[in-house]
């Protein structure tokens, strides 16, 4: 089986121009009529992860974040990025990203699997894109009935898998009606805020976006690796459960370079 095949299924779930125009989603390196040996399935690309995808004899890794965002003047292997696709290029490995184009979707996409793991239902994109349904940033959600904000920050940590959480203050005391934002999420709050969410679970924000909350909203801070590394997980249930003539592996690399002491 070739490339293609597996690029065309994966833009049939997240087509390639939903990303964003910053960004570089898509075929970043490798010839799209290669034979797939097998893939690895990453959020990001990283010199250990291209060792760990030769040891597993896979050709091919599909992260969420594309390793190449700017234009390269020089490769000489000084930085990591040109470090990464030099190894990639010598041993014939191809990186694919699937990143603001899985963000945009509601089904299959990055939000919804984070909704999933927290127990929302009824979901909703929170922004939609003009005249697009199911097409848009973030999630809105909600549980069955109310929990208490310190019940389900305990709960965030053990579903979500995170050593902390930063957030605003705890102006609900209870909670039902969530909004998620995988990773950078900042520039969804007014809309979380508008859509009548009680709590709005992101990431990347900085000190002075903790008061746009306005005492209108929990914001939840829970880091950006930690929010989006089930798109791991996401990634390898639609490849396996579509293509069975080779092997999909999930990384056991821990690629979040944020360190906690």
């Amino acid at each position: 089986m070739v490339l293609q095949e597996l690029t065309e299924y994966l833009e049939s779930i997240a087509p390639i121009q939903l990303q964003e125009s910053y960004d570089n989603s898509g075929l970043i390196v490798g010839n799209a009529a290669m034979e797939i040996t097998g893939v690895l399935c990453s959020l990001d690309c990283t010199e250990a992860v291209v060792q760990e995808a030769m040891e597993l004899k896979c050709n091919v890794i599909v992260s969420h974040h594309p390793i190449l965002f700017y234009g390269l003047k020089k490769i000489n292997g000084n930085h990591y990025v040109e470090k990464v696709l030099i190894k990639a290029i010598k041993n014939d490995i191809a990186l694919y990203a699937i990143h603001t184009n899985l963000d945009n979707v509601l089904t299959h996409g990055v939000n919804e699997k984070i909704a999933q793991r927290i127990g929302l239902k009824n979901l909703e994109i929170l922004k939609s894109k003009e005249n697009q349904v199911g097409i848009g940033a973030g999630i809105l959600g909600a549980f069955k009935k109310p929990v208490s904000s310190y019940d389900f920050f305990d709960n965030l940590k053990v579903r979500m898998q995170c050593q902390t959480i930063r957030h605003s203050a705890i102006v609900k005391p209870t909670i039902q009606r969530i909004a998620i934002c995988g990773g950078a999420g900042s520039f969804l709050i007014q809309e979380a805020i508008a859509k009548g969410a009680e709590l709005f679970l992101t990431a990347d924000l900085k000190y002075h976006e903790f008061f746009e909350a306005n005492g209108q909203i929990i914001l939840a801070d829970i880091g950006h690796f930690e929010s989006e590394q089930f798109t791991i997980e996401l990634l390898y249930g639609l490849i396996s459960q579509k293509f069975r003539n080779f092997a999909t592996h999930c990384t056991k690399i821990n690629t979040n370079p944020i360190q906690y002491y």
